[in-house]
């Protein structure tokens, strides 16, 4: 049972990191280092952190994930790999949802995508869910420290908002970016409502996992992006020092 000092401060920082989180998104177009070739070390030392977080943190979850799925159905020969199967979910829903919005770019009888269009609005809508996923997960005690994990968070968010800003341009700018910003909020508050709901977070914490290493290897792996491949190392290799330390 957490102590009534640990249950005031989750009360008070935890607010605090939904807020910080939720403000990435709305600023993070004004930090200069978007949408740049060579890609900005900055960027890639913030994939790399991400990364370490879903290795360290996030996958020795799965397995936990795939017992609670077992015991609120049907046990069976495969129940063991239910969490890795979410996980595979998630990374091949935001290939699918990349695909189709790079599809939806480079067509030759379309301009970049306006804002109201189908292809925008899934693909920021799917994002939006994902934020909201990262909210709840807020109140998941499970991860450890909700510092290391809302440092690793912002990092990520960093990078899915330079691929949304390059995807959509101004009508990311202009609504997709509240948009997400509010799903974190939104997450956030329901966390608060169901928190510690073992079959929810049996299924958000693989999938997220899932999603966020494509996130960040599609945004490091393409030639054309000129990454910087020691600083995303670094990234990686001190989060997770850092991860499995403190």
């Amino acid at each position: 049972m957490l102590s009534s000092d640990a249950l005031f401060s989750d009360a008070v920082l935890t607010p605090v990191f939904a807020i910080t989180l939720a403000l990435v998104h709305l600023f993070a177009g004004r930090l200069g280092f978007g949408s740049r070739i060579p890609r900005s070390r900055w960027l890639s030392i913030a994939g790399g952190v991400s990364v370490a977080y879903v290795f360290v943190h996030l996958l020795p979850e799965v397995r936990e994930a795939a017992a609670t799925l077992a015991e609120h159905g049907n046990p069976t020969a495969f129940a063991e790999h239910h969490g890795y199967l979410i996980a595979l979910l998630g990374f091949v829903t935001f290939y699918g949802l990349e695909h189709l919005a790079r599809q939806s770019n480079t067509d030759p009888g379309r301009s970049r995508e306006p804002a109201g269009t189908g292809v925008f609005w899934i693909h920021v809508g799917s994002f939006a869910a994902y934020n909201a996923i990262v909210g709840y997960l807020l109140w998941d005690r499970e991860l450890g420290s909700v510092l290391l994990f809302t440092v690793a968070m912002a990092l990520h968010f960093l990078v899915t908002d330079d691929n949304l800003r390059d995807h959509h341009g101004q009508p990311y700018h202009r609504r997709g970016r509240w948009l997400l910003s509010a799903s974190v909020i939104a997450g956030f508050a329901g966390g608060s409502v169901l928190e510690d709901t073992e079959l929810l977070l049996a299924v958000f914490v693989p999938f997220l996992a899932g999603g966020i290493i494509l996130n960040v290897i599609k945004e490091e792996l393409p030639s054309d992006r000129e990454s910087r491949f020691w600083a995303f190392a670094g990234g990686a290799a001190s989060y997770a020092a850092l991860l499995l330390f403190v």
